[in-house]
């Protein structure tokens, strides 16, 4: 009965997963169509080439993946960090009982509501020779082209974007805390701090390690705010969603199928790390070891009573 009920939802996720990941795995074992090197014939088939796609990009004169490679996992450390921040200090803002309450929480999750292709054209404007940044700062600084200013607006637009995702969802989590636990620890002299990081941040931690997890896949397929903001084939800002689309567009689709396989096996390994490490704080669950001296005094204690009666 368990597989007859649960069988629609594989069935869904082999078409729409499964099936292109086996097509992409199969494309990138092949070269591209052109010029045959040994016969002076031009290709009509995407020959079958093995791992050499990947022996290319890993390989001495992949520098270009690297870069996209670095320029990835930057942007997901630094970007989820802030909105963590960010993102908690919003919920514990939207949590508050105060006048206007419902009007702050529409304004802190419109961001999050805009379309990332429009919030880019925004922040492009922004970050204009003559926008907004430049005369708040009062320097002129070319924030759309390559350097360390292209990395950083790119990391504020993208932190402006979704940091109401992540207050979201701990927000969620701060209005399941009953409030007498925060009415025993201020009798107890709790101070405002001690009660966030003794019963808010414990608290809320499954939410909030969902929050992290789903944003640090999401930024790890960062493709559209760098695109639209920066450009594309910029060093500064590449990244592997950004390096595969551009081998596609190229009809190199092989290269690009390889691309977008290590891709897909370092976002499986940042999931399979999270599920691994942190498995029982994403379902909110008791910890591995505890659940299982718990199930060992279940089981052990009825022989006890057997063997004493």
């Amino acid at each position: 009965m368990a597989a007859l009920l649960v069988s629609p939802t594989l069935l869904v996720l082999s078409i729409v997963v499964l099936y292109p990941t086996l097509m992409a795995l199969q494309e990138s074992l092949r070269g591209t169509k052109g010029l045959d090197p040994k016969t002076g014939f031009v290709r009509t088939s995407e020959p079958f080439v093995g791992l050499r796609n990947y022996t290319d990009i890993l390989g001495p004169g992949g520098d270009r993946f690297w870069n996209a490679f670095w320029n990835t996992s930057f942007f997901t450390v630094v970007t989820v960090g802030a909105e963590t921040v960010i993102g908690v200090a919003m919920a514990l803002i939207m949590h508050r009982a105060f006048r206007g309450r419902a009007l702050a929480r529409a304004g802190i999750l419109v961001p999050w509501a805009v379309p990332t292709a429009i919030s880019a054209l925004l922040w492009r404007w922004i970050f204009n020779s003559n926008g907004i940044a430049n005369a708040v700062i009062g320097h002129q600084i070319l924030w759309t082209t390559e350097g360390f200013h292209a990395k950083v607006a790119v990391i504020v637009a993208e932190v402006w974007k979704t940091a109401p995702f992540i207050g979201l969802l701990v927000l969620a989590g701060l209005q399941v805390i009953p409030k007498e636990v925060y009415e025993a620890a201020r009798i107890d002299g709790a101070s405002a701090p001690r009660q966030f990081w003794h019963i808010t941040l414990p608290l809320v931690k499954p939410a909030l390690l969902v929050a992290v997890l789903f944003r640090c896949l999401d930024a790890l397929r960062m493709f559209d705010l760098p695109y639209i903001l920066v450009g594309a084939q910029k060093d500064s800002v590449e990244t592997l969603s950004m390096l595969a689309q551009n081998e596609a567009s190229n009809v190199r689709f092989g290269p690009a199928s390889a691309y977008a396989m290590l891709l897909f096996l370092y976002v499986f390994l940042i999931a399979l790390a999270f599920v691994r490490l942190l498995g029982a704080d994403l379902i909110g669950g008791p910890a591995r070891g505890s659940e299982g001296r718990r199930t060992r005094r279940r089981i052990t204690a009825p022989r006890r009573a057997e063997v004493t009666a």
